[in-house]
């Protein structure tokens, strides 16, 4: 498996699928989430709510992963992931582990190919970005074995693109 880092616009990236980096209701909200839902259009929403509707009722848990369709993205899914949440005292590496893991196996299951994942909780979930690099690139290192054949982390800054390729560029993560 190819793994990259690079700055840029996810909505924008040509993969087969892209992570978003959810709230649990899966109904949009800022940062990367709701860039993807603008992206996206109405179609996303749509599948969003059909998910509430019959198999996450109660929303999506954090750490784990869930596919829709992509609507007017230029990908052909979105896989949801919910980071965990500093702020609200979920502080273990371990549940941010989990979204990366997990939105890997997802994107398996589906047949995706090539996936472009976000610093999940990176933002206004207050975790810092060097740990998310190192959590986010030890959970794809872990997952080499799946037919996923290239993860392209798409960050939003310099700082933080500078600590994934850190991330990268150390063996022994």
């Amino acid at each position: 498996m190819d793994i990259e880092a690079i700055r840029g616009d996810i909505t924008a990236e040509r993969v087969d699928a892209i992570v978003n980096a959810a709230n649990s209701s899966l109904l949009g909200g800022g940062g990367v989430d709701g860039a993807i839902h603008a992206a996206a259009g109405p179609e996303l929403l749509a599948a969003c709510r059909a998910l509430r509707r019959t198999t996450l009722p109660d929303g999506l848990p954090v750490g784990a992963a869930v596919a829709t369709g992509a609507g007017a993205l230029p990908c052909r899914w979105v896989i949801h992931t919910v980071g965990p949440n500093a702020h609200r005292g979920q502080t273990d590496p371990a549940l941010l582990r989990a979204c990366f893991r997990n939105s890997l196996d997802e994107a398996a299951r589906i047949g995706a190919r090539t996936v472009a994942m976000p610093a999940v909780s990176a933002g206004v979930y207050g975790w810092d970005p060097a740990e998310v690099a190192r959590e986010a690139v030890a959970a794809v290192r872990d997952r080499t074995g799946t037919d996923v054949e290239l993860v392209r982390f798409v960050l939003f800054s310099d700082p933080v693109l500078a600590v994934f390729r850190a991330a990268l560029d150390d063996p022994g993560r």
